[in-house]
């Protein structure tokens, strides 16, 4: 028990035997204890230090720059159509007897592909061809009256001479010669016409039969069957042949992007049923005339594409995108990394700087120009460096020079996680009675 209450506390046995470790001297004593808090100060104010800067850059968002690839693009919805297609209608009235083919049946060119019923063509055609006998039976006795009136006409002319005759028979015969020479022209004239009218319907008994105009398949169908065609107004549609082995993708391009699109730039698509395939293109032409859709004026811009394996069909809806520019294995970094090298830094979101100032595209203000970053350092401290950018998309940008791959940058800001709401101050409290 007595050991026990006598015994010193531990911190005074370590003092104890670090005081008999310090020299006897007084002064060396001093100058030792003076030592030990300079270390300490030293220290505790690089520790101070380093928690302040390491405070500073936990603020902060940071990236790796790194090197990969980049592109420009121009984003559009486009729908799939084939480039070469026919609609096959017919040109005369009737019941559609014969549809040989249906929707997709691949068909060639000169080929059967429906009949319209030739009753009513085929009789026009032998109604021509017999009256057009009659006619030709009507000139061959026309031109034999013309040989009797031509030589009644020479005996008179002959009787004339010798005064055997008289001037009225004379001119009787002329007359006779004259009429039969008019009657034979008044008949070729009907048999050229019969002829035409003929002609026109045979071509009328040929139209009921139609054919293929172009190799292809059928893609739709407007007429079954069975049923009666009006040609009077306009050529009915039968049905839609199409070339499948080659597609054009018809895309809309706003007014604000089309500015950026010119012939023979590259293009590429993803359709809805395959995000990961792309197929690519070379822009074919931009129509000149707009498509207004909900006050938004939109241009059709069209590239063909190859279909052999058929995997593409018509009325698919394609993810379009021009590449306006594009670089390969560059060093890329965040576009909100970048600020332009002439403009004071941009005041952060929020203030009423940033409120007012107008968005402005980064692919046009740094594209291809300089710019300013700022880099952290490996003992994590923050300095601006000019760089210079190449390409820029609406993420990404290629730094030319100024950067290189495994770098930290800063990108932003980081958002504060929300702090706990402060509690209202006792004194601001409303007073309240005792409850019952």
């Amino acid at each position: 028990m007595t050991n026990a209450i006598t015994a010193k506390p531990v911190w005074q046995t370590l003092l104890g035997r670090a005081a008999r470790l310090l020299p006897r001297q007084r002064g060396a004593r001093v100058a030792v204890l003076l030592a030990a808090l300079a270390l300490v100060g030293a220290a505790a104010y690089a520790v101070h230090a380093w928690a302040a800067r390491a405070g500073a850059t936990d603020q902060l968002s940071v990236a790796t720059v790194q090197r990969g690839d980049l592109e420009d693009t121009v984003t559009a919805t486009g729908i799939l159509q084939p480039r070469d297609y026919v609609d096959v209608g017919t040109q005369v009235s009737g019941q559609l007897k014969k549809l040989l083919v249906e929707i997709g049946s691949r068909v060639k060119a000169g080929q059967l592909i429906a009949e319209i019923d030739p009753t009513v063509y085929q009789s026009r055609v032998e109604a021509d061809q017999a009256q057009l006998r009659t006619q030709q039976a009507q000139l061959v006795d026309k031109q034999a009256q013309l040989t009797l009136a031509e030589e009644q006409h020479e005996r008179q002319v002959n009787l004339m001479k010798d005064n055997a005759t008289t001037q009225d028979a004379l001119q009787t015969s002329e007359a006779a010669l004259g009429s039969a020479r008019a009657q034979i022209d008044v008949l070729k004239a009907q048999i050229e016409q019969t002829q035409s009218t003929l002609r026109g319907d045979q071509a009328s008994l040929n139209y009921t039969k139609i054919y293929a105009p172009m190799s292809g398949t059928v893609v739709a169908q407007s007429a079954k069957q069975g049923q009666t065609l009006n040609a009077n107004q306009q050529a009915p549609l039968i049905v839609r042949i199409a070339d499948l082995s080659t597609m054009t993708v018809q895309s809309q391009v706003s007014e604000a992007d089309v500015a950026k699109l010119r012939a023979g730039m590259p293009v590429y698509f993803t359709t809805l049923g395959d995000t990961n395939k792309r197929w690519y293109g070379t822009l074919r032409q931009i129509n000149p005339t707009p498509e207004t859709v909900n006050n938004v004026v939109l241009y059709d811009a069209l590239f063909d594409i190859d279909n052999h394996d058929g995997a593409l069909m018509t009325q698919m809806t394609a993810q379009v995108f021009f590449v306006a520019a594009e670089a390969k294995n560059a060093v890329v970094v965040p576009v909100s990394a970048l600020r332009p090298a002439s403009t004071p830094a941009a005041p952060r979101r929020g203030t009423r700087g940033n409120d007012a100032a107008p968005a402005v595209d980064p692919r046009t203000s740094l594209a291809n120009g300089p710019a300013v970053v700022r880099v952290v350092a490996s003992d994590g401290s923050i300095a601006s460096r000019d760089v210079r950018v190449g390409v820029v998309s609406r993420v990404s940008a290629q730094i030319v020079s100024g950067l290189e791959p495994g770098e930290q940058i800063v990108i932003g800001q980081r958002t504060a996680t929300p702090a706990t709401a402060a509690k209202p101050a006792t004194g601001n409290r409303p007073l309240m009675g005792p409850r019952v």
